[in-house]
């Protein structure tokens, strides 16, 4: 699962996934609802094939197409990647760096005591200081790998570790998604545009607690059809996390986000989830930002990440043969922005606020 940047080949397939987990599920049916708050069941991913339409042949089968039909941009293609970046061997690592396997979502909430709210209070503080830098560095010409350095550099500097290195072999220390690209996007050579966004995703791991969050980023001057997509998926967030208290079903969040999305037409997609977040990168609940039946409720004490990408366009994900980047279907911007919270008496906390 190691990225292959060099290559601008991409895989024409339509896979769902939950933060890396490479084991695939044929099928040939519909996408079914996946990554059920079901305690004590691992979710997995899913690959479906199906016959090529005109358009995917179009952007995804001819490496010499690069426009966008009706788009003036450019499709998003692959740069070089660089080496792994070195972490000083006294901080601590998470689990999973050593087994270079994802870990998948492990059962159970994370609920924590005083020690432990402190915990990630403090992990939230650093990866939203983190992010505000890396997002100062967003203009025309930065390449995201330049970004990827210098948040790494950040996060060592303070004692702690990038959570994304090494997660399942992802190869570097924050996700970089442009413009049609989902999530999961590696830091690479291409040099940001005027007019792109970017999704910027930071997890760093201090003192054996995750925080987790991401926003997407303006470069240069963006056109209003952009601004307004980014607009509204803050706006989901927002409206999402207004809504969560103790005893509150789940499934609210999902209804918050596509009652607001589909206000302004856009898509929200289904197949990338928020999650329990806190000593384990990944834990139950699973959060899905779509209208849903999950029935279970939000316990006092309880971390959590909300993570809404919403589309102009397609909302079916297509991933690249690096086996991470995963773009929009028909190449429409997609954008994300994501925190962790703590479900509190009087409501919820956002932890990854500076």
């Amino acid at each position: 699962m190691l990225g292959k940047g060099a290559s601008s080949s991409l895989n024409p397939r339509i896979l769902t996934t939950f933060a890396g987990d490479s084991r695939l599920i044929q099928s040939t049916g519909p996408l079914p609802l996946l990554l059920r708050s079901n305690p004590g069941i691992k979710p997995v991913s899913m690959q479906l094939s199906r016959t090529l339409s005109g358009i995917t042949n179009l952007l995804f089968n001819r490496s010499n197409v690069d426009e966008l039909p009706g788009i003036k941009r450019k499709r998003l293609r692959p740069g070089k990647v660089s080496p792994r970046r070195p972490v000083p061997s006294n901080i601590p690592q998470p689990p999973y760096v050593k087994s270079r396997k994802p870990p998948g979502i492990v059962s159970g909430p994370e609920v924590h005591d005083e020690t432990g709210i402190d915990c990630m209070r403090a992990s939230g503080r650093l990866a939203a200081q983190v992010l505000e830098y890396a997002g100062s560095l967003v203009k025309p010409g930065i390449t995201t790998d330049e970004i990827d350095q210098a948040v790494h550099q950040m996060i060592i500097d303070n004692g702690a570790y990038p959570s994304p290195l090494g997660y399942g072999g992802f190869p570097k220390s924050v996700c970089t998604s442009v413009n049609e690209c989902i999530c999961h996007g590696i830091p690479d050579s291409r040099a940001l545009e005027d007019g792109d966004i970017v999704n910027i995703d930071v997890t760093i791991y201090l003192n054996g607690y995750h925080g987790d969050t991401s926003k997407t980023f303006y470069c240069g001057e963006v056109d209003e059809e952009a601004k307004k997509l980014v607009q509204v998926t803050k706006e989901c967030l927002d409206k999402a996390i207004s809504v969560c208290a103790p005893g509150v079903e789940y499934k609210k969040i999902g209804k918050t986000i596509q009652d607001h999305a589909d206000i302004h037409r856009y898509g929200v997609v289904r197949q990338f989830v928020g999650h329990g977040v806190g000593r384990v990168f990944h834990a139950d609940p699973v959060i899905m930002h779509y209208r849903n039946k999950d029935p279970g409720r939000m316990i006092l004490n309880q971390t959590f990440t909300i993570e809404p990408m919403l589309t102009i366009g397609s909302i079916n994900p297509i991933m690249w043969d690096d086996n991470w980047t995963v773009v929009t279907e028909d190449g429409s911007l997609s954008a994300q922005f994501e925190h962790t919270i703590l479900i509190t008496k009087d409501g919820a906390e956002i932890l990854t606020q500076c």
